[in-house]
């Protein structure tokens, strides 16, 4: 490969960066389970949550709930949490110190004009009327109540109970079950692990959603029939615990889907108790179920099997259900509607020269029931407005760069406001465009990633920034980008005490002329005149970037702890994991990890090119789709002298439906492409060391990924190493182990590269 087609085109080093001491990185300093011994690089960065009222924020301010001025800082009790205390002590019988931390928590469950909160508490729901001080019990029997949740007029509280959704009065504390089929095959409400996973978004398990009216609910039910189940075992007990979990695995069957609209106005009642009331007898809610209140939206012209449901929501009139949905190989997305009695309307079908991305549901402008929509149909993700018959009015954003996220509309000055990559492509800025169109203003400025949160009237934002060097601050803003005050800068003094390395930021071409981002750390006694040994790291799942200049984190301090010990760490992006657009990540449809592998290895070739890169000593690590592109290099290069490849997908037929059938097609429709890109396959071609890592109850990608690949390398004779991590899941997070795997990690770095 000739050096010239590798072009270096910027580099830049920060002049800002604090200047070095001689104090060196300890595997304690970073990651002690004791936080006493542990050093706070990431410092103490604020979680601003904006309260309805838009002019302040909620915090907890030495154990007390408070209301923060959002432009003096002043704090005042949040409400009279006291009262609150002495009520749960008094009604619910929780202890005084219990009922103390719940009632100071920054994550009470408050109605939407903050009048009343909600609790869960041992399984049962209790609302508290902070004006009455009255606290109520809602629900009182011994199942558990799930995603519980206020109507937007506070009248109601909802839940999901035995995968059934109810409703409550809060004030009669009637309660009425509007779905009857619930049960370990039919979730209704409640969302299952692929959809949360790969559709909703991880953490996200409620699937229903309220009306603005507050008159009715939209609900997803799903029929888990045609999905395997998939097995975990926790052996750490003396008595064995058994997960036993709905996994669809690609070519398997998916949850079949529906949307139903239960009316939560209807008075129809049957009893499903075997005694039956008397004329006149009021029935007690525990026998109480609604007969009629479900409507399913006809969705006929689709097939239950080759459907998904990708997001709900209401219009702002509460005339009609608003979703998205997908074939199951998501190469098309409609956005549909539906009325009350089920009927159902196509607002428009997106495609794409691949698949289609979910990007979210879109953002309604309430004076005209216009829409403000995302989509990535030309390559890169921007905005359009939508007129409220689905017609396109404009083009609002346009541009080789994406729109990273949709804030909101500010309807009284007609601005939409949005992070973007206008200006860089590794550091998100805030910006905002008018309704009409026009040019695109941005509001917050210098070097660093940006993220905003908009209070609820659009006067103000809070803005976290961060740089590679620099962990994350908090400042206020007006809308137009005035700086109003400093919320917390966070400075971190012990930054500069240690030595440490002077991260670079570069672009480097791959041979087919795309500019690949790269960031690389030189040791902190760097000498042009030696030649060192590289480890890098990589994610390389589609548009999933890891070159960014925002602080990183411990693993940013764990990369400077080896560049202290001699080597060079080399982070770069290939094309697919660049977030330069969609067009930038259809290359690899159908077939995910050549390219990536072959622009990686472009990168290197750069790097080989340099007099100080030792290329007989390059390593590679990664984790999740990181630890397939590590075990895939290892086995499809020769490249790599070593690899560390964590919570690693070996063969794409093990990973779940939905995100891999989204890249790869199904197995039945790709065999030739599953069968290509399998590591477990390509066991027999192992070049260099590689050592995989697994925790034991991954329920994301499981141990049998990494179980297999093995398997396969014993059959073939090739030796290698292997971590298992008891308990943990997809990501190690318990502390101790935490600190075991990244010593081990380190240690096997200095061993074998």
């Amino acid at each position: 490969m000739k050096k010239t087609a590798f072009l270096l085109v910027s580099l830049v080093a920060f002049s800002s960066f604090a200047v070095s001491q001689d104090k060196l990185l300890t595997i304690d300093d970073i990651f002690s389970p004791d936080a006493a011994k542990r050093v706070a690089f990431g410092g103490s960065p604020s979680r601003i949550s904006w309260a309805p009222d838009g002019r302040s924020f909620k915090d907890v301010r030495g154990g007390k709930l408070v209301r923060v001025d959002a432009v003096t800082g002043n704090a005042v009790a949040y409400f009279d949490s006291e009262r609150f205390a002495a009520a749960l002590q008094k009604t619910a019988g929780i202890s005084a110190a219990e009922a103390v931390r719940m009632s100071n928590s920054a994550g009470l469950q408050f109605n939407k004009g903050e009048t009343a909160i909600l609790i869960n508490n041992a399984n049962d729901l209790w609302h508290y009327d902070i004006a009455e001080g009255v606290l109520t019990r809602l629900t009182n029997n011994k199942e558990t109540e799930l995603e519980e949740d206020f109507s937007p007029d506070g009248k109601w509280v909802s839940f999901v109970r035995g995968n059934n959704l109810f409703v409550v009065d809060v004030v009669k504390a009637d309660e009425k079950q509007l779905t009857r089929d619930g049960g370990e095959k039919i979730l209704n409400g409640y969302l299952d692990w692929v959809y949360e996973e790969e559709l909703y978004g991880r953490g996200q398990k409620r699937g229903y959603w309220w009306s603005p009216d507050s008159r009715s609910i939209a609900f997803l039910r799903t029929d888990e029939s045609p999905v395997p189940k998939f097995v975990l075992a926790n052996d750490i007990p003396t008595n064995q615990l058994i997960e036993n979990t709905d996994y669809p695995q690609a070519g398997d069957g998916n949850p079949l889907v529906r949307l139903g609209i239960a009316d939560v106005t209807k008075r129809t009642f049957v009893p499903i108790a075997a005694k039956i009331p008397k004329v006149g007898e009021k029935l007690p809610p525990s026998i109480l179920q609604i007969g009629d209140a479900v409507k399913f939206v006809d969705l006929k012209q689709y097939k239950p099997e080759d459907f998904l449901i990708a997001r709900v929501a209401w219009s702002p009139d509460s005339a009609a259900v608003v979703f998205q949905a997908l074939n199951r190989e998501q190469t098309f997305l409609d956005l549909n509607t539906a009325s009350a009695d089920g009927s159902m309307k196509k607002v428009f079908q997106e495609t794409t020269p691949a698949w289609v991305e979910v990007d979210d549901d879109p953002t309604f402008i309430k004076r005209d029931g216009s829409m403000v929509w995302q989509s990535s149909r030309n390559g890169w993700k921007h905005l359009y407005l939508y007129d409220g018959r689905g017609q396109l009015q404009r083009q609002l954003t346009d541009g080789k760069w994406e729109v990273r996220s949709l804030y909101g509309v500010d309807e009284a000055n007609g601005w939409v406001y949005f992070s973007a990559s206008k200006d860089s492509p590794i550091a998100d800025n805030v910006y905002r465009v008018r309704l009409t169109g026009g040019e695109v203003e941005r509001l917050t400025k210098g070097d660093g990633n940006h993220s905003a949160s908009f209070n609820s009237t659009f006067t103000h934002f809070v803005d976290t920034w961060s740089d590679v060097n620099t962990p994350p601050q908090t400042r206020l803003y007006g809308a137009d980008g005035t700086l109003v005050r400093a919320v917390n800068e966070n400075k971190v003094a012990a930054l500069a005490q240690y030595k440490l390395g002077k991260p670079e930021f570069m672009q480097v071409k791959t041979r087919d002329g795309f500019e690949m981002e790269a960031m690389i750390i030189k040791p902190p006694d760097f000498d042009p005149s030696k030649k060192y040994p590289v480890l890098s790291y990589t994610y390389s799942g589609p548009h999933s970037s890891s070159v960014r200049n925002a602080w990183g984190g411990n693993r940013y301090m764990w990369h400077q702890m080896l560049a202290q010990k001699g080597y060079i760490i080399w982070i770069c992006d290939n094309r697919s994991a660049s977030s330069k657009g969609q067009q930038s990540v259809w290359p690899i449809y159908k077939n995910m990890g050549p390219l990536e592998l072959r622009d990686l290895e472009d990168g290197f070739a750069y790097l080989k090119s340099q007099p100080y890169v030792d290329g007989d000593r390059i390593g590679l690590w990664g984790w999740s789709f990181g630890g397939f592109m590590t075990s895939y290099a290892l086995t499809h290069s020769k490249t790599f002298k070593m690899g560390i490849a964590g919570g690693t997908v070996s063969d794409w037929a093990l990973y779940d439906s939905i995100y891999t059938e989204r890249y790869m097609a199904t197995p039945q429709n790709n065999r030739e492409g599953y069968d290509k890109t399998s590591v477990t396959k390509a066991a027999k071609d192992l070049h260099g060391r590689l050592m995989l890592i697994h925790g034991v109850m991954d329920d994301n990608v499981h141990m049998q990924n990494t179980m297999q690949l093995a398997f396969e390398l014993q059959k073939q004779t090739k030796q290698f190493d292997m971590m298992v991590y008891p308990t943990q899941r997809h990501g190690v997070v318990n502390p101790a182990q935490v600190r075991h795997m990244y010593e081990m990690m380190a240690d096997y770095v200095l061993k074998n590269l």
